[in-house]
């Protein structure tokens, strides 16, 4: 009986180490299911990335690309690879939901202990920021789903006229 039982919890934690496998950040599985004007999302409703078979990425990936590095590489680094100032948000988008990040983007943290003091400013009032959220989401998350690699992606989609309402109605042109 205890062989058997033994038996039956190695082939859970194999399961499991498999579902682990297959959803890489706090999201869930990044596989996109539905595409809405060149945006796509996975199963759950998030946003997520797509990159063609010949390396060409979706326009908000891309977008988060440029959006990322204009405004969050000064402390989290060029890649989402991580700094001396911030970690490492390709590894922190493996442990965060994309409601835990907009959270975190939108009001700031403050984690501050005898060792040391992390403190991350709100921007939820930069619209540089504020505007492109999702953006820059799809593109920490394709980083750390190893789905893109470091630097400027290559080829990208095309800015759909929905993408670019959007920016023009959130920018206040």
């Amino acid at each position: 009986m205890r062989t058997v039982f033994g038996a039956g919890m190695l082939l859970a934690v194999f399961i499991a180490g498999l579902s682990a496998v297959a959803a890489a950040d706090g999201s869930g599985d990044p596989t996109g299911v539905k595409n809405e004007d060149g945006k796509y999302y996975d199963k759950d409703g998030n946003p997520t990335y797509h990159v063609a078979p010949d390396g060409t990425v979706d326009w908000y990936t891309y977008s988060g690309f440029r959006r990322y590095h204009s405004e969050c590489h000064v402390c989290h680094g060029p890649d989402a690879e991580g700094s001396s100032f911030a970690p490492a948000l390709k590894d922190s988008l493996k442990r965060m939901s994309y409601a835990d990040f907009l959270e975190v983007v939108v009001n700031g943290r403050k984690n501050v202990n005898t060792a040391s003091e992390n403190v991350m400013p709100s921007f939820g009032t930069n619209p540089n920021v504020s505007c492109y959220m999702d953006d820059i989401f799809i593109y920490v998350r394709a980083r750390a789903n190893e789905a893109i690699g470091r630097g400027r992606p290559a080829k990208h989609e095309e800015k759909s006229d929905a993408a670019a309402k959007a920016e023009v109605s959130c920018m206040g042109q």
